[in-house]
């Protein structure tokens, strides 16, 4: 994690994190996303509903408060959206997980944006961001590009 964001701190303070943060009304989350952030989410900037999508429910995490409570969904994707999306109201459903999450959600026609963060660092191996798309075709069209020292940050819209 300390290659992709050396200065965690600095990100949180960046306009851009602030803006996403002030307009999620709830996350859906990955399991080994979840898992990353090793029982703690004491200080978590995303303080609003987080649905984790699991097929094993794990202990609840540090950090919980009146705003910032987890759900683990284990019956499906579809659900986790669905539940995040009646807490949200008016406000966005951030996406927060690795590939497999927003491969499977792209699929399914699930995500209305795509955010892509840019960092100058080859950690080799890994998972492919769109590798599992098969012969799905979802076009994309640019919404904003925030350039940032050591940070890229491109907005898409998925045309439905």
């Amino acid at each position: 994690m300390e290659s992709l964001y050396p200065d965690l701190a600095a990100l949180g303070q960046t306009e851009l994190l602030q803006e996403d943060i002030r307009n999620t009304g709830a996350v859906v989350m990955g399991r080994h996303t979840y898992d990353m952030g090793n029982g703690d989410y004491t200080g978590y900037e995303f303080q609003v509903p987080i649905f984790v999508v699991t097929h094993h429910a794990p202990e609840p995490p540090k950090g919980q408060n009146e705003n910032l409570k987890f759900h683990f969904v284990t019956d499906s994707i579809e659900s986790a959206y669905e539940q995040a999306k009646a807490v949200a109201g008016e406000k966005n459903v951030m996406v927060v997980g690795g590939p497999n999450l927003g491969q499977k959600s792209l699929k399914m026609g699930l995500i209305d944006q795509v955010d892509i963060g840019i960092r100058p660092v080859l950690l080799g191996g890994g998972l492919r961001l769109f590798e599992n798309l098969g012969d799905t075709r979802i076009a994309l069209e640019e919404i904003e590009v925030v350039r940032t020292p050591g940070r890229t940050d491109i907005k898409y819209r998925v045309i439905k």
